[in-house]
């Protein structure tokens, strides 16, 4: 701990001035980088953070159109034909005709 009090003080650098002088900069840089880094509320952990997170919003956005893609198709298929629309009525909501059979099952 005395190496690094002594560094700070000037009069004490004697025939190593330019190694002390940079070593004290790097320190400073060294600081503010790690502020800049860590602690500032637009630092860039918190960038990076935010870019994963725009890149998970991103694929559901393309996960939620391909199920629209696939639920207009379904809709454009069962508007326009009726034995399709039939078929899905029997097996998803039980419907049947008059004089059906109609087994349920749990």
């Amino acid at each position: 701990m005395k190496w690094y009090k002594n560094l700070w003080k000037k009069e004490k650098d004697g025939s190593n001035a330019e190694l002390r002088s940079f070593v004290r900069y790097a320190i400073i840089l060294s600081a503010i980088f790690l502020f800049f880094i860590f602690v500032k509320k637009d630092s860039v952990v918190r960038w990076i953070q935010a870019g994963f997170t725009i890149r998970r919003q991103e694929r559901q956005m393309q996960y939620y159109r391909r199920e629209i893609n696939e639920l207009d198709k379904q809709i454009a298929i069962l508007s326009n034909d009726r034995d399709t629309l039939e078929t899905l009525a029997r097996e998803r909501y039980h419907f049947a005709e008059p004089g059906d059979d109609v087994y349920l099952t749990k």
